[in-house]
């Protein structure tokens, strides 16, 4: 008789066991149905952002309650309304002029593994985009994150409980260990992962032998072109940087530019509140801050702010209390200058080359040695060097003339919203996109031959289509669903669109175009840019 599993392998397989009874029944609720639950979801977590915000700051002592806040309704909101309205179950769509239908598959049982440094946020999305798939999911949060992260899987698992969902659909370990975590990976029940955190977990959810979504890290290069807005490009730089002290892992880890842009970019940056390291203090935050020979950031330094930070590598007096980023000028690159790797706390590496070419391949040097892949940033108003750097950079998400944790989540672009970006095949990664529940779904196709006459020329309604809908009915019944009108969601009325971000800059130009600035609650205003528009009356709210 073999030996009882140990607690947390046990643990493990009776979530996931449960996860998968009540997905048998969830995988039959109607488009409908499922987008209750979503919805009801996505309420819950909205209206308990700041709460489980002030939860992981308190546990994990990491970044700002503000902007955690932020990031847990970027994920109950943004990536709700992306995708809101997406179909993902049963009838998909049908193309009547190539014969073809498509349904919607769910896999079953997600596995997600959450990280420390944007727990909440990340354990909102990965639910939502789950169940919107039609899938259960099974959570196992970073140990130093646990009490957090339970408690938003609670209150989103009582929100999908009141809107009929399956009891256990949505599962979470009470006690996350390596030996727990690699039974949830491995399990036979298991169908995908969602694997977010070092590159140790990133490399086991690939290993497992399934399905997985990983993240790899993202040493981000900001490349200044000559031709940016340079005060414009500067805040938005030290925005990213310090936006939940550089949690993000999209978040700028170097500024790299011309020498020629030297002086005036590192007086721009102490005017706006960076303060410039000197080659001792550089070494002695370097040896604090990376460590190891695999180059980890040290748990005791990520998410710190600058002022913990100097305090940390003991020269506090020097940093005072509005210093945004700590910067350093580097002259190489590599091991043997620890800040040119990725940080994930508020400081950033400065990098000034002789010409553009020698700055673009600083850039691509920078991603190789740490964020393949990931994401990259410019600015510039010259579209040719804006195209030529996109074309050039070993990275699939290239961010432009915003903060590039927010542009590279879709918060202030137009990529699709998500928390888990993938890096491509370049990075070790199974995709290249941002990750969203049609990564989480498989499509069925139904095909009938390519010599059959069509009936796209006979419209919805005419006998042609019989066949179409005598074939999608028949599939819909072996998954016991009843087929339905396809869901339409309720008109929304229209409103004015409020900008994302808003820095001086922004305001200086609207003060010269006499236009006023359109701002919600969820828009990102520099303290500069608010203090000058209010002065101004140059917000209109919306």
């Amino acid at each position: 008789m073999p030996p009882p599993a140990p607690a947390p392998v046990s643990e493990a397989s009776a979530l996931i066991e449960r996860a998968h009874t009540a997905w048998l029944a969830y995988r039959s609720f109607s488009q409908s149905q499922v987008d209750a639950i979503v919805g009801a979801m996505a309420a819950a977590a909205t209206a308990n952002a700041e709460r489980l915000a002030a939860l992981a700051v308190e546990e994990t002592t990491y970044g700002k309650v503000a902007d955690k806040t932020r990031k847990n309704r970027f994920a109950s909101e943004k990536v709700y309304a992306a995708i809101r309205s997406m179909p993902t179950v049963g009838f998909l769509r049908q193309d009547r002029e190539r014969g073809i239908v498509e349904l919607g598959t769910p896999v079953g049982v997600v596995a997600a593994v959450l990280p420390c440094t944007n727990p909440t946020s990340t354990a909102i999305y990965k639910i939502l985009i789950a169940l919107k798939a039609g899938n259960a999911i099974v959570l196992s949060p970073h140990p130093a994150a646990m009490r957090c992260i339970c408690d938003t899987v609670s209150l989103m698992r009582q929100a999908a409980l009141a809107q009929g969902a399956p009891d256990g659909l949505i599962g979470c370990f009470s006690t996350p260990t390596r030996e727990g975590t690699n039974e949830l990976m491995t399990h036979p029940r298991t169908r995908v992962i969602l694997a977010t955190g070092g590159m140790g977990i990133v490399r086991a959810a690939y290993s497992s032998g399934k399905p997985a979504f990983g993240v790899g890290p993202g040493n981000v290069p900001a490349f200044i072109d000559v031709s940016a807005d340079l005060p414009q490009a500067v805040e938005h730089v030290l925005f990213g940087k310090s936006f939940d002290w550089g949690t993000i892992c999209s978040s700028e880890q170097s500024i790299v530019a011309e020498a020629r842009l030297r002086e005036p970019i590192l007086a721009e940056l102490q005017r706006k509140g960076a303060y410039l390291l000197t080659p001792d203090e550089t070494a002695r935050l370097g040896a604090l801050l990376i460590q190891g020979e695999n180059f980890t950031v040290n748990p005791a330094c990520v998410g710190q702010s600058p002022q913990k930070l100097a305090a940390l590598a003991g020269f506090e007096s020097k940093v005072g209390p509005d210093v945004r980023v700590l910067a350093a000028e580097l002259d190489g690159m590599g091991k043997q200058h620890p800040l040119s790797a990725e940080k994930l706390s508020p400081v950033l590496a400065l990098f000034f080359l002789p010409d553009r070419e020698a700055a673009l391949k600083r850039c691509s040097d920078l991603l190789h040695f740490g964020g393949l892949g990931h994401t990259c940033v410019i600015h510039a108003t010259d579209e040719a060097i804006i195209r030529e750097y996109g074309a050039r950079m070993p990275a699939f998400r290239v961010v432009v003339n915003t903060p590039s944790p927010l542009g590279s989540i879709g918060a202030t672009t137009n990529l699709f919203p998500a928390m888990t970006l993938g890096c491509g095949a370049v990075g070790g990664n199974i995709t290249s996109d941002n990750i969203g529940p049609q990564h989480l779904m498989n499509i069925k196709r139904i095909a009938w031959p390519a010599s059959e006459k069509r009936a796209s020329e006979e419209g919805p309604s005419a006998p042609g289509d019989a066949p179409l809908r005598q074939a999608i009915e028949k599939a819909l019944a072996e998954r016991g669903i009843v087929a339905q009108p396809a869901f339409t969601p309720p008109p929304v009325a229209p409103k004015p669109t409020a900008v994302a971000f808003v820095c001086e800059a922004d305001v200086r130009d609207a003060i010269k175009k006499n236009q006023k600035i359109p701002i919600g609650p969820r828009t990102l205003i520099t303290p500069a840019a608010r203090d000058l528009g209010n002065e101004r009356d140059m917000f209109t709210p919306t």
